[in-house]
């Protein structure tokens, strides 16, 4: 296993961030970690790169366990902090050599990370004087500086644009195709183009963990927005047995919620004949990873 964490606590004072949590991650895999702020998952990654050590429990990165062999799990792990500490009034390549000379690796690998994380046109300047996609870009190639097998990433694509977020994904998942990768991030749409599992995390313990596909295939809720050319009593809504909720969003455009996997766009279309409706638009919408993670870290 690249990642294998067992039974691990971690607690501030008389907050607990992790609550004897355990999971393991194979060798390849690009798994994303979710979770609320302050649901424990900067601290565990704190935990699997060295930076901590657990309260309980035990974890190894590569087969080396983070407190017996310290060493050789920051060998084998490149990771980019939350907060990616750089030294700005260096110049790209200056601090790819600093730190090329800290992992003792050759100086060819500087040029292969350059052009991996695609910084060449970027490189002769001074990281103070990049984007903040650039900057990301230059931890990314530290972090691959060294050619680890495990990539720990938190957060990468925190304030980044529209059009950042989508090369910073691109790299990520390039970089992945050989490697494994554990991302922490905000963004749901991240996860289901980059990731092959999500894990869920809530107040310091794992409230979900599958693979993103079979997740996604487990949804038996419909959902179907409709918008009639009348004003409905909603009292009618009655008739269908398989409505779980309705929600009228504006004026004559509902939402409604059916706990059945058969489409039920025909249904509607004869309730809306059977009240001398008619229909404006009607939309099928599929549940997606955003409200899957709603549920499972929603208050209690």
């Amino acid at each position: 296993m690249s990642i294998e964490v067992q039974n691990v606590s971690k607690s501030y004072g008389t907050q607990k961030a992790l609550d004897n949590i355990s999971f393991s991650i194979k060798k390849g895999e690009i798994v994303g970690f979710l979770g609320p702020n302050g649901a424990g998952k900067s601290t565990l990654m704190k935990i699997l790169t060295t930076y901590i050590n657990a309260d309980e429990g035990s974890a190894a990165v590569n087969g080396f366990d983070v407190v017996a062999d310290p060493k050789n799990v920051q060998l084998s792990v490149g990771y980019l902090p939350e907060h990616n500490p750089l030294y700005l009034d260096l110049y790209v390549r200056e601090y790819l050599e600093f730190n090329a000379q800290v992992y003792k690796v050759a100086k060819s690998r500087i040029e292969e990370v350059i052009k991996l994380t695609g910084l060449t046109a970027e490189s002769h300047k001074k990281i103070g004087a990049l984007s903040k996609g650039y900057r990301q870009r230059v931890g990314l190639a530290t972090a691959l500086l060294h050619n680890p097998d495990v990539l720990i990433l938190d957060e990468p694509t925190t304030g980044l644009d529209p059009n950042q977020l989508v090369e910073i994904r691109n790299v990520i998942k390039n970089v992945g195709k050989n490697k494994t990768v554990f991302l922490s991030t905000h963004i749901m749409q991240e996860v289901e183009a980059i990731c092959d599992r999500v894990i869920i995390i809530n107040n310091g313990k794992i409230v979900t963990d599958k693979q993103l596909e079979k997740l996604v295939s487990e949804i038996k809720e419909q959902i179907i927005e409709v918008e009639f050319d009348l004003t409905l009593d909603e009292s009618l809504w009655a008739s269908f047995a398989e409505l779980t909720s309705y929600t009228n969003n504006k004026g004559t455009l509902w939402e409604l919620n059916f706990a059945t996997e058969v489409d039920m766009r025909p249904m509607v279309f004869d309730f809306a004949q059977q009240n001398n409706l008619k229909i404006l638009q009607l939309n099928l919408k599929s549940k997606n990873l955003e409200e899957i993670f709603r549920e499972q870290t929603k208050a209690k």
